[in-house]
């Protein structure tokens, strides 16, 4: 059944593409004529899309659609001649063979599109061009090359992946060749459409199947098929329903695609196939050594070369150690479902003692045993409790999930389950993890199933429900008969007192698991390393960094280190040694050689973009958020949600993409009723962009669940989260100035007492704000000088310009034009460098109001004072009193005042006069 009516329905992930063939599709019709190239595998949707966009066009457009075919690819002009006919044309090609047939066929091309554009848009649709002989594809660029204002769109759509010509058709390689050349010169500008996203794969089984997939079920089968929609849709239709409901079913290859594989296979010698075979027995990327021994060839290379021309395996030539792989998932898939289950039983067991990696030896026993086994059940139990030592999570949650399956009592087997379902959450794969959770709220109620459920609520943001499932935990535990379970409370006590941002609590915790766990236990593990980090969110530095040097000679193995690489890397942020925080924090990102955790390599991520932030690096600090939301998007971590997405909100609202600020506002939207480690984040991350917009309204009102919060714990520590300065300051810009002397001193005493140098600096911006609205111009001078000196020496450009800025605006409100005018040009250069568009803009309206250096103004608006002008732009742009008043740090009686002067001078009497003024008038010099 063809799958391209469903393909041509739903495009699914493919907004991004289909706007853009939408606007070359816009851009033809309005007489820019262009050769659009659209890319992909076989199934990807190509034809799909392109059709899609043809349908929400306008119906006057003359479409004609050619297509290339095997056969006829060494036919000179044979894909030109079906355009000329479908025209209605008479007219006759040229001889191919003519010297000048392609130019002549261009020619031809150009008449009958220049003639046919003059009635409607002409598109042609050239599908499968990897098929279409060069000739045609030439004359086809020559035609469009004579045009200057036609109505035309040519649209070639090719498979990128074809790099041979097809079986039999030998005598066809250099025309082959030739079109992939021409192809090339259109790569550099074409569209592709990408894989879908697991996501996506889950919309699309709803939409075409009627299916609802999990996560997990979504991953594994967009895994399997590389986003491909064809494999998707087919493999969809084919399979039972119940198959996604198992945990990391062995899916088959669709039947088209697996009989074409097996046929390639079929075609092999004796020798390429058992090598074949034996590759999609160990599975993908294996050593050639492996599988050799496995196939049982003493020469293997004559089978590689055979399989490889086959278009069977792919090989890596490392040293010493060539590996083999399939070229893609369905490859191994319909090679492994192709032999019989006796046989690949046998080659399992063959496998296990081939290998000598013990996990893998594990895997292959467990694949060829169709009947409990508890032997082999208890040696998995080890080799779990081995990967548990070292971190490795993943690894520990295959093991025990395998091991619950041979198990043949029901107590063993959901006890496996249960301590499978923790290693998944630690390795940060909730979603696998929350498809388990209804089946684990079926057992008996345990502390070890309370404790795994109320991990699972932590890693999901729900302080209540993990509160209930810890204390139900911790009252049926002794801890004197079940230390090792006590100890993995602990642990997890300290994970909610983390996300609950209370260090007291964090540390109490942290001492009491690592004193109960036995050594090498995972739990102590954990503890040990977050140790450091609760205790400097007590205030308690020394001893953080105490803590830290005792505990680094203990991490060096397996994921060890990046749990102590995070923690320390989070305290060094926060105690103004950012460069440290970020050597550190970025070893703690990689989680695939050192098998780390994807949880810990997201909270590393969160306070990566933060660290690059803060030392001017803003676009490595997009592209660390970039990497890690896509990721958050596949494991749904809820609690690191807001902190990842917290650094794009403020760095694009910084630049003025207001549209990109706000959707990374709402991605990191939590209340009161998630952790306050998703709380402080979230109202930062509104803050902030609020404040870029110099809404100091919403500023207040977005940190007020903060100033609310009871109990506070250690969320007004300094160095973590630097919003007591924010808040302060939109008191004051707001004119509310006793309650800001109020708030600010308390967190002056703490930072200076903690000796946060940059927390010291944030908060004297507000105090010198303060002073100055009180009338005390020299005191605020000194706050502000104060300010910037305890910044020497700190890489911390950002605070640097922010300070300047609030600096020159005090300054020039003073009357301190000249002064004022040095300080802001030192806020806006380094705004300017750090591409904070938004506030060199608005460093650019002070610079104007002062008046010192003016070298453009509007016709007519030279009449006005410095001061007017700034005013009357403000409003012209649309601004109210208010924000106009907030802006220029003016009383909204000042801004009255100085718009009656406007009107007066300009010969005008309302805004929306004053707005056409600013519009109509051309700049002067």
């Amino acid at each position: 059944m063809d799958d391209r009516p469903e393909l041509q329905r739903s495009l699914i992930g493919r907004a991004g593409e289909s706007a853009l063939l939408a606007r070359a599709i816009t851009a033809a019709r309005s007489g820019r004529p262009q050769l659009l190239l659209v890319e992909g595998p076989a199934g990807i949707g190509k034809t799909a899309l392109v059709e899609h966009a043809l349908a929400q066009g306008d119906c006057d457009t003359g479409i004609v659609r050619v297509a290339g075919v095997p056969w006829e690819a060494g036919l000179p002009l044979a894909v030109a001649d079906q355009i000329v006919r479908a025209h209605g044309s008479a007219a006759d090609l040229p001889d191919p063979a003519a010297p000048d047939a392609v130019l002549d066929t261009g020619n031809l091309l150009y008449r009958q599109w220049s003639a046919r554009q003059e009635r409607q848009p002409v598109i042609v649709v050239v599908d499968d061009a990897h098929w279409v002989d060069a000739e045609s594809l030439r004359a086809i660029r020559s035609a469009l090359r004579r045009m200057s204002t036609q109505r035309v769109l040519a649209v070639l759509v090719a498979r990128d992946e074809v790099d041979e010509v097809p079986d039999g058709h030998s005598h066809l390689s250099e025309p082959f060749l030739a079109t992939q050349e021409f192809l090339d010169g259109c790569r550099d500008h074409a569209l592709r459409p990408p894989p879908l996203t697991p996501p996506e794969v889950g919309a699309l089984a709803r939409e075409t199947a009627g299916l609802t997939l999990g996560l997990p079920a979504a991953r594994d089968l967009c895994r399997h098929t590389r986003g491909n929609p064809r494999h998707t849709i087919r493999l969809l239709r084919e399979l039972p329903g119940e198959t996604w409901q198992d945990w990391r079913p062995e899916l088959p290859a669709p039947a088209r695609y697996a009989a074409t594989v097996r046929h390639r296979l079929a075609g092999c010698g004796p020798s390429a196939r058992a090598l074949v075979e034996a590759c999609s027995v160990l599975g993908q990327d294996t050593t050639l050594a492996e599988a050799a021994a496995l196939a049982d060839l003493d020469t293997p290379l004559p089978a590689v070369d055979e399989a490889r021309a086959a278009g069977l395996l792919a090989v890596t030539l490392k040293p010493a150690r060539p590996q083999l792989a399939f070229p893609h998932p369905l490859t191994r898939a319909a090679v492994l479902t192709g032999i019989d289950l006796p046989r690949r039983a046998a080659l399992h067991a063959r496998a296990a003692r081939i290998t000598p990696d013990r996990g893998r030896q594990l895997t292959h026993r467990a694949v060829g045993v169709i009947a409990a086994d508890e032997d082999l059940a208890d040696e998995l139990d080890r080799y779990a409790v081995e990967r548990a030592s070292a971190g490795e999570w993943s690894a520990v949650a295959d093991a025990l999930v395998r091991a619950g399956r041979l198990s043949s009592g029901r107590r063993a087997r959901e006890e496996r389950l249960l301590r499978a379902v923790d290693a998944m959450i630690g390795a940060g794969d909730v979603p696998q993890a929350a498809a388990f959770a209804a089946e684990l709220e079926s057992f008996a109620a345990t502390p070890l199933r309370d404790v795994v459920l109320g991990y699972l609520a932590i890693m999901r943001g729900r302080p209540a429900e993990a509160e209930s499932f810890l204390a139900a935990a911790q009252e049926h535990i002794d801890p004197e008969s079940q230390p090792e379970l006590m100890a993995k409370v602990c642990q997890r006590r300290v994970l909610h007192a983390l996300a609950r941002w209370d260090g007291e609590a964090l540390v109490a915790w942290a001492r009491q698991g690592v004193e109960l766990a036995q050594q090498d236990d995972p739990s102590g593990i954990e503890s040990e390393a977050v140790l450091g980090l609760g205790l400097a969110m007590a205030g308690r530095t020394d001893e953080a960094l105490a803590a830290y040097d005792q505990a680094a000679a203990g991490f060096t193995r397996g994921a060890q280190p990046q749990r102590f690489q995070l923690g320390r890397g989070w305290v060094d942020l926060a105690i103004d040694e950012p460069e440290a925080a970020r050597r550190r924090l970025e070893a703690a990102v990689p989680t695939g050689y050192r098998m780390g955790s994807t949880r810990i390599s997201l909270w590393a991520q969160g306070w990566l973009a933060r660290t690059q932030f803060a030392l001017g690096a803003w676009p490595e600090a997009l592209d660390t958020v970039q990497r890690a939301g896509a990721r958050l998007a596949d494991v749904r971590i809820e609690l690191v949600r807001p902190l990842v997405h917290w650094t794009a909100a403020q760095i694009h609202a910084l630049r003025g993409d207001w549209e990109l600020a706000d959707r990374h506002v709402d991605e990191a939207t939590a209340d009161l009723h998630h952790y306050e480690a998703m709380l402080a984040p979230a109202c930062l991350a509104r803050a902030q962009v609020a404040e870029a917009r110099g809404d100091y309204e919403r500023v207040i009102e977005a940190l007020s669940p903060l100033v609310q919060l009871t109990p506070r714990g250690s969320l007004d520590e300094p160095g973590f989260w630097p919003w007591p300065d924010v808040y302060a300051n939109a008191l004051v810009m707001t004119g509310r100035l006793d309650e800001a002397d109020a708030f600010l001193t308390p967190h002056e005493e703490r930072a200076a007492c903690r000796e946060r140098r940059s927390a010291q600096a944030r908060l004297a911006l507000a105090r010198g704000r303060l002073t100055a609205a009180r009338g005390d111009v020299e005191a605020a001078r000194g706050q502000f000088e104060a300010a910037l000196a305890r910044l020497d020496h700190l890489p911390l450009p950002f605070d640097r310009a922010r300070v300047n800025f609030a600096y020159g605006q005090t300054l020039r409100r003073a009357g301190k034009r000249r002064e004022a005018d040095t300080v802001l040009k030192n806020a806006r250069d380094a705004y300017a460098t750090l591409g904070a568009r938004a506030y060199v803009e608005r460093c650019d309206r002070e610079l104007q109001a002062g008046g010192v250096h003016l070298s453009r103004a509007t016709t007519g608006m030279t009449r006005l004072t410095p001061q007017e002008q700034a005013v009357a732009v403000l409003v012209a742009a649309g601004a109210t009193n208010q924000q106009t008043a907030l802006e220029l740090f003016i009383s909204v009686k000042t801004v009255q005042y100085h718009l009656t002067h406007v009107y007066s001078k300009l010969g005008i009497r309302s805004r929306s006069e004053l707005a056409a003024t600013f519009r109509d008038a051309p700049p002067t010099d």
